[in-house]
């Protein structure tokens, strides 16, 4: 499978995430930047997720239709051709990290996925759903972990 370089210039790997950007702060999605998927790339999809929530994954940013041709999203913005989905917090669109206090760190998973076409989603499909839907689709992936605790 073809690896997709996802960075952001707001932090690095496995580093915090910037308080601007969380729940506490301004809660603006972070700026991301995306190396180009291969040859037959319908759409991009993104995945944020807190797999270090109390129950299950946590969704933070659900973007599905994003244009294959696009190289990455500015802070604040969806990416281009990019249909935002329900979060975790039940809003539509970005939902920063705000885990519960004295919680310790968690794991945000920056997930982007190239497909051939797009995935079956409906509702407000959980993490392990989309997961689902685009396991079985993928061609390329590219994971950011930022890090988070209050």
């Amino acid at each position: 499978m073809t690896a997709i370089e996802l960075r952001s210039p707001a932090f690095g790997d496995h580093q915090p995430v910037p308080r601007r950007h969380t729940g506490e702060g301004e809660d603006l999605s972070p700026p991301l930047t995306w190396s180009p998927p291969p040859e037959g790339t319908a759409e991009l999809v993104l995945l944020c997720e807190d797999p270090d929530a109390p129950g299950a994954s946590f969704v933070h940013w659900l973007v599905t239709g994003i244009d294959p041709s696009s190289s990455g999203v500015e802070e604040g913005r969806t990416p281009a051709g990019g249909h935002e989905w329900p979060n975790g917090f039940g809003s539509v669109g970005w939902g920063g990290p705000m885990p519960p206090p004295g919680h310790g760190q968690h794991r945000y998973f920056f997930r982007l996925w190239a497909v051939p076409e797009p995935p079956a989603l409906h509702g407000s499909p959980t993490a392990d759903a989309v997961h689902r839907a685009v396991n079985s689709l993928k061609s390329a992936e590219g994971t950011l972990v930022g890090t988070y605790q209050r």
